[in-house]
């Protein structure tokens, strides 16, 4: 019973929609809650004919915690409609192929991740918690991705971007908290066709470095507005420090109008790559109705507590005639 009580208070309390991080942590932990909650309602409609009727509402309220957790998590499995088409073959020059890794700064087996690197050949690699030290490590990419925005700092929010398509005026800005920054830049495909890149890594809701996920939610609505008002074709790659079935991350591709590749394909978790039990979808990719997929995978580890994660696109504008907008999304019951 105590067990079942506390999956049915860690179902309510996000739908309290504040920003204190204990209250939206539990947004996290949905298919743990899913699986707990399972075994526990069966334990208790297993002593059935000796539940009283305040048992019976009991059994009920956890029913409906764990179908509403599905609910949120099920636009992520197999059985849910895909948002992003497969690619229909526009091409070489009109794809992108994409590497993400948060490299967890202390870590130091920048081989292995170079090594992942060279096996995949991604046009533009984005890596994150780089200091001056993975700086180094890296600029071995330089030789084969010659355009670089290179941010790197000691408070595990550098950023570091290599590309072999040319980046029109790149930048770095900080959108909302001055030691945060977030890169910025229009992608030249090899067909000439440019697009929107942003890459993002905004502060998590967690008790020693934000007690409010407001920050964070902020930098997201910045991004998706500005993309929103833009309308041409963009991408959206990074940590967002969220898993992909929050209430926030609903409200974001909302506001956006950006598709997610893993609708209808899969979780996706890539953390904690140490922890089997305790892994959440956290690396995104956004992109707008433009694209349609060629690949997304989740890599192997190389040191991190996160996986790195390889997504490769093809620009195909009939497909903006083809997938719709999201709208309607999960986010409206929480």
């Amino acid at each position: 019973m105590l067990v079942g009580a506390s999956m049915i208070v860690a179902t309510a309390l996000p739908l309290l929609r504040k920003g204190a991080w204990w209250i939206r942590a539990f947004d996290f932990p949905r298919l743990q809650i899913t699986l707990v909650s399972a075994v526990t309602l069966a334990v208790l409609l297993a002593a059935g004919e000796r539940s009283s009727a305040w048992q019976n509402l009991f059994a009920a309220l956890l029913a409906l915690a764990l179908l509403y957790q599905a609910y949120m998590m099920f636009p992520y499995t197999v059985l849910a409609r895909r948002q992003v088409e497969d690619a229909r073959g526009a091409g070489d020059d009109n794809t992108i192929a994409l590497l993400f890794a948060n490299v967890l700064m202390t870590n130091r087996d920048s081989q292995t991740l170079l090594s992942i690197i060279r096996e995949e050949e991604p046009d533009v690699v984005l890596a994150v918690e780089t200091d001056a030290w993975w700086q180094r490590e890296l600029d071995a990419l330089a030789q084969t991705h010659r355009y670089t925005v290179l941010q790197p700092q000691d408070n595990t929010y550098g950023m570091l971007v290599y590309s072999r398509l040319e980046l029109v005026e790149p930048s770095v800005r900080f959108l909302v908290q001055a030691d945060i920054p977030s890169i910025h830049a229009r992608v030249k495909l090899r067909s000439g066709a440019l697009l929107e890149l942003r890459c993002v890594h905004p502060r998590p809701p967690a008790p020693q470095v934000a007690k409010d996920a407001r920050p964070r939610d902020a930098e997201l609505i910045v991004v998706g507005r500005e993309l929103k008002e833009k309308r041409g074709p963009a991408i959206v790659l990074g940590d967002l420090n969220d898993v992909a079935w929050s209430r926030t991350n609903y409200q974001f591709q909302d506001l956006s109008g950006l598709l997610d590749p893993r609708i209808g394909r899969g979780f996706y978790h890539t953390f904690h790559a140490r922890y089997p039990f305790l892994r959440y979808p956290l690396d995104h990719c956004f992109h707008t109705k433009h694209f349609r997929l060629v690949s997304f995978k989740r890599l192997r580890k190389f040191g991190s507590d996160h996986f790195p994660v390889a997504i490769k696109l093809s620009f195909e504008p009939d497909a903006a005639d083809t997938q719709q907008e999201p709208h309607d999304t999960p986010q409206a019951e929480t």
